[in-house]
């Protein structure tokens, strides 16, 4: 492939990324896509393994209609990779897979992560990628985080306009997101930079009471007023409110799917140069992984070892809120407390 087709400033981005995913010779890279969908990152990133040694495939699946990520997140877990059996066995045989189709919450990319393969998702646009360039101090602070909810019983959270909320957290898998991967099965998404996981069945009983000014992830839709989720035996009962929670309940009714109502993963954000926005270009991870921010999300499970699969997936991020795990404090009213999980002072 002839260097000049590829963007350089793409290329040396990714390339950064790579190493620290340890590609390189000896290592088997798959670099997926579909349609016409991010042919210039898959361009870049075969360019960058193949510069750092690596055995590489291009793995481009035909499609006319190849949705584009903002319009996948509303459907989650649905792709095209299915159709194609021989793809999905060249991407188990590899040691990574760079996802520039979004395969997240997908069967497929299960089968691949049980098969040792690790995977690094990549389709925010590039000025996105260049902010928001993975870290070493936000590793650390990612897994201190993880370390908590792998050991922690319950999980609460409160704020100032009603929310009271109890998870009981228990042998679930941990989604800690700091924006490469380099260790066997594992995924991760650049950007990254927050910590999660799920209840045990039927953990959650409270009320979740969003506040405006709060998120609304996949619609990047800024709240103009407050919504309240009734959540008994970790299913949402109730959505409370004006205009917003109305059209909420609209959002959901339109899957037709009981299971939307899951009450999914839990956790907050630690990426401190992430910003409080929803006019940024991209799916939104500067919402969801906002230091401080508590992460509240309903629908599937199966990126937690669960078989709740539904398409809709609502990850829901709200600022000021007070989070415990047992009786730890780890957000006051919106700012990190431990130090191991603060943002080093510039």
């Amino acid at each position: 492939m002839a260097k000049a087709n590829v963007d350089g400033a793409l290329l040396e981005l990714f390339r950064g990324n790579f190493e620290r995913c340890k590609i390189g010779r000896g290592q088997r890279v798959v670099v997926l896509s579909e349609g016409d969908q991010l042919r210039d990152y898959a361009l870049a990133s075969v360019a960058a393994a193949t510069d750092l040694g690596a055995d590489v495939e291009d793995l481009n699946i035909p499609a006319e209609d190849a949705a584009d990520p903002s319009a996948r997140m509303s459907n989650i877990g649905q792709n095209n990779l299915s159709k194609h059996p021989t793809a999905i066995e060249k991407c188990k045989d590899a040691d990574i897979v760079i996802d520039h189709m979004l395969l997240l919450f997908s069967p497929e990319q299960i089968e691949m992560q049980e098969a040792g393969t690790r995977i690094l998702l990549i389709v925010e646009p590039i000025e996105i990628l260049q902010r928001l360039e993975p870290q070493d101090g936000l590793r650390a602070r990612v897994e201190a985080g993880a370390r908590r909810l792998e050991v922690g019983r319950t999980l609460r959270f409160v704020n100032s306009v009603g929310t009271d909320v109890i998870y009981e957290l228990g042998g679930r898998s941990i989604l800690d997101e700091y924006g490469y991967t380099d260790q066997p099965g594992r995924w991760d998404h650049w950007p990254g930079g927050f910590v999660a996981t799920m209840p045990i069945p039927h953990g959650v009983n409270g009320r979740v009471v969003m506040d405006a000014g709060d998120i609304v992830f996949p619609q990047k839709k800024i709240l103009k007023t407050s919504v309240e989720f009734v959540i008994e035996k970790g299913w949402v009962t109730g959505i409370n409110g004006a205009e917003d929670a109305t059209e909420l309940r609209e959002f959901m009714e339109s899957y037709n799917d009981p299971r939307a109502y899951a009450v999914s993963h839990i956790g907050w954000g630690l990426n401190e140069r992430c910003e409080w926005k929803v006019d940024l270009p991209g799916i939104g991870m500067d919402g969801r992984a906002y230091c401080g921010n508590v992460l509240f999300s309903l629908g599937p499970d199966t990126e937690f070892g669960g078989e709740n699969d539904t398409a809709c997936h609502l990850d829901l991020p709200m600022l000021g809120c007070t989070l415990w795990v047992d009786d730890e404090l780890i957000v006051d009213r919106g700012k990190i407390v431990p130090i191991d999980l603060q943002p080093v002072a510039a």
